[in-house]
């Protein structure tokens, strides 16, 4: 009675091992792009339509047995029909790819994306830090560039960098969407601004746009809210036109090719750094930005709030308090030492 369920049990076995063998002896190598996110579900869907294995139910069941479903990376693959279901897995786990995908946070600084590069073993920390801060000549075809240093120009996004690239072409990738999801179609806008700011016709665009990247890198360090993000840039746009310096917390440590994130706190010390970045000592905006800002940054500083506030102090909650006088913005400050202190005991 026990010899047909225990046949259909090993018939099931046999076709659950032979469903892991390569689905032909054909070793020609088949690209396959995996997006960031994908399940192990979907994955599976893809290989089968690239007829890369032979069961999508056994390459699923196989990753939960495994115990590697969420594990499996995104990139570019290069597999052959005669891989098995278990070495591809294998390989995806491991993120041996051709190509991987990586996320510059809005608001990195190029040290910052040097190091992420270099820690995903993509590209040497120094070749990027060299490329991106002293491109003499590099990139030239971009008209837009103005400075030597492309803080600023590198776009948060995400992107699919190859392996064993040269550094030039994982910058450019960063270029070409900047050009793409900012110069094309923010031109318009940009240039007026640029027009009213800082008296720059169109002749002048990429010095314009290197000061409103500036301004942008300002208020994507500066502010910790989406809400905040006009205001700060009114607050600033207002001190520039009143020929006030700007007094940005951000600015006063920044060194290029050094600086990572702001510093927790700035001592008076702090103050008296004489960078040129330090806007504490110099009035008008920074030489550069002092970071890689994102779209809703820049968007502020294209179209910041109506306000004439002229002064912001950080909440502890992440949020700002606006004043428009010195003696609002210092009653502001006791307040919310008043909130800490009294939070502490």
């Amino acid at each position: 009675m026990l010899i047909l369920p225990l046949a259909v049990i090993g018939l099931a076995a046999l076709a659950f091992v032979w469903s892991l063998r390569g689905v032909s002896n054909d070793p020609s190598p088949r690209r396959v792009l995996i997006e960031k996110g994908a399940s192990a579900r979907q994955i599976a869907a893809i290989l089968d339509d690239k007829g890369i294995i032979r069961s999508e139910f056994v390459f699923v069941t196989m990753c939960r047995i495994k115990g590697v479903g969420g594990k499996l990376k995104p990139g570019l693959y290069e597999f052959n029909r005669a891989m098995g279901a278990s070495r591809i897995i294998k390989s995806l786990e491991d993120g041996d790819s051709l190509e991987t995908w990586v996320t510059i946070p809005e608001g990195y600084t190029v040290r910052q994306i040097a190091d992420l590069l270099d820690a995903k073993g993509l590209r040497r920390r120094e070749a990027f830090l060299n490329a991106s801060l002293a491109r003499s000549g590099r990139f030239d075809r971009c008209a837009f560039l103005y400075a030597d240093s492309l803080e600023g120009y590198l776009f948060p996004d995400t992107y699919l960098i190859a392996r064993d690239g040269d550094v030039d072409g994982a910058v450019t990738k960063m270029l070409d969407a900047f050009e793409e999801k900012v110069v094309s179609p923010l031109r318009p806008r940009l240039e007026r601004v640029i027009l009213q700011r800082f008296g720059l016709a169109s002749a002048s665009f990429a010095e314009g746009l290197h000061k409103m990247l500036t301004m942008a890198s300002l208020v994507e360090r500066e502010a910790k809210t989406d809400k905040d993000r006009p205001l700060i840039a009114a607050v600033l746009w207002n001190r520039l036109e009143k020929g006030m310096k700007l007094q940005v917390d951000a600015t006063i440590t920044y060194v290029p090719g050094e600086s990572t994130r702001n510093k927790d706190r700035v001592y008076h010390k702090d103050l008296a750094d004489g960078s040129s970045y330090n806007t504490y000592r110099h009035y008008g905006l920074p030489p550069g930005p002092i970071c890689n800002p994102g779209n809703k940054a820049i968007e502020a500083v294209i179209a910041p709030a109506h306000s004439d506030c002229l002064y912001y102090v950080a909440e502890e909650n992440g949020g700002h308090i606006f004043s428009r006088t010195y003696e609002q913005h210092q009653a502001a400050i006791r307040r919310i030492k008043e909130a800490a202190r009294k939070g502490g005991k």
